[in-house]
């Protein structure tokens, strides 16, 4: 079957993998390359934050957890790390899918993956080309404009436009580039205001962050950036005399939740917020599964 899939970020290359490997012609469509999109700014800590449906979020984690645990290689490493609440809550369904899952106090301790997100895209783009599948850089107006036995939907921001769907937003993300001091763990104060997160990468550490609904650019905010380094050199002190390498901003795709289903000779897949990378190889089986 001729699949074109419309999106060149983490979700859509993750179902163009699936796709290719089950054996369907698959095309990619997309307005820039997997390094320019959104998911290429993300931190790369895998686990869904808030997102739901949660008990759909809970199984796709856990097919990607197991996915980057046997993947391995340059752009991703399983790490230990805290999740800091200001008091003890219920475990998260999403629990289940992590290594060494224990409280401290009202701090949540796993292991999970963390992926270099510029480095994995690239590798997953490679591997997916390598495969079979075609690059088409152009923006897709119109679905049905598509040439395809059938279409999935993974444009991120766009593919609400593309759905009609009017309960897309964009909620901007802003974060700031840290030389690694040779960090060993990840931290999140996920349960306080405003949130911080530390996540290594050997070279570098991707500090957060904001979520900043409606926010219309991509313009790093110096003053938010200064905050951003305050905040996370509090959380993690190592970072005191960090270098700071520079500070990004993307545009998450929000909606109330993840909108996975087939309609006609259309698949949907977007509206995955800040947990695109986290839900992607889940949401990728379950694509190939509506394939039919």
């Amino acid at each position: 079957m001729r699949v074109a899939v419309v999106g060149g970020g983490v979700i859509g290359l993750s179902c163009a993998s699936r796709l290719v490997h089950a054996g369907h012609a698959v095309t990619v469509i997309s307005e820039g390359k997997p390094s320019e999109t959104t998911s290429a700014i993300a931190g790369g800590l895998i686990y869904p934050p808030g997102t739901r449906p949660f008990d759909r979020c809970a199984a796709w984690t856990s097919t990607s957890v197991a996915e980057f645990r046997g993947m391995g290689g340059p752009g991703i490493r399983m790490m230990p790390g805290r999740l800091i609440h200001a008091e003890r809550v219920p475990d998260p369904e999403w629990t289940v899918a992590m290594d060494d899952v224990a409280w401290e106090g009202a701090t949540l301790t796993f292991t999970t993956a963390v992926v270099d997100t510029p480095v994995y895209l690239d590798r997953l783009a490679a591997g997916v080309a390598s495969a079979g599948v075609r690059f088409e850089y152009r923006r897709v107006h119109d679905l049905d404009d598509v040439d395809a036995d059938l279409v999935v939907n993974a444009a991120g921001l766009g593919g609400g436009d593309l759905a009609g769907d009017d309960s897309v937003r964009a909620v901007g993300g802003q974060v700031v580039h840290l030389a690694d001091p040779g960090l060993t763990e990840w931290a999140c104060n996920q349960g306080l205001d405003p949130v911080a997160y530390v996540i290594p990468h050997g070279t570098h550490v991707v500090c957060g962050g904001t979520e900043e609904p409606g926010r219309p650019d991509v313009d790093p905010d110096p003053d938010v950036a200064a905050a951003i380094v305050r905040r996370c050199r509090e959380l993690v002190p190592a970072l005191a005399d960090a270098p700071i390498l520079g500070t990004k901003v993307g545009l998450r795709p929000y909606r109330p939740e993840v909108r996975l289903e087939r309609v006609g000779d259309v698949i949907h897949c977007y509206g995955h917020g800040g947990a695109g990378i986290t839900l992607s190889w889940g949401c990728a089986d379950d694509v190939l599964a509506l394939v039919g």
